[in-house]
């Protein structure tokens, strides 16, 4: 919960709160607040009992923390079960990328068979790529930018 919290911002807070309760009164805000703590834990914890009872013995194994959707989906990813970590390893966004960023440029590319870069930066799918020349850059337009 407090993974975040420095030693420079924890002595801050205990600074202030000497100053703001002062020294007499701090253990018994610290004690009220430890005490409600424990109250909303000790809510949330029969909540959830209530919950699984409620859910019935098939979600006997029902986790609450399943249902943040970074848990899930890390879950969902373990199972291969539809062959994700294959489809993962198959595509490789850097080689994409560097495709479509040479396209834009009008550089010339490893291009497949049939396809082409215009001077304009567009894919000809009738052309053959060949080399580019150095001097043959696309035309600058003031308006599109």
């Amino acid at each position: 919960m407090f993974n975040d919290i420095g030693v420079l911002e924890l002595v801050t807070l205990v600074v202030l709160a000497v100053l703001v309760f002062g020294p007499d009164k701090l253990p018994k805000v610290i004690q009220d607040v430890m005490r409600t703590l424990r109250k909303i834990r000790e809510f949330s914890e029969s909540a959830k009992q209530d919950i699984r009872q409620e859910l019935g013995p098939e979600f006997k194994d029902f986790e609450f923390e399943d249902l943040n959707p970074k848990t899930f989906l890390r879950k969902q990813l373990d199972n291969d079960d539809l062959g994700l970590k294959e489809i993962r390893s198959s595509f490789d966004l850097k080689k994409e990328m560097a495709e479509v960023t040479d396209a834009v440029h009008g550089r010339d590319t490893e291009a497949a068979p049939g396809s082409a870069v215009t001077s304009g930066g567009r894919i000809d799918m009738t052309k053959k790529p060949g080399p580019a020349a150095p001097d043959d850059r696309p035309p600058f337009d003031a308006d599109a930018t």
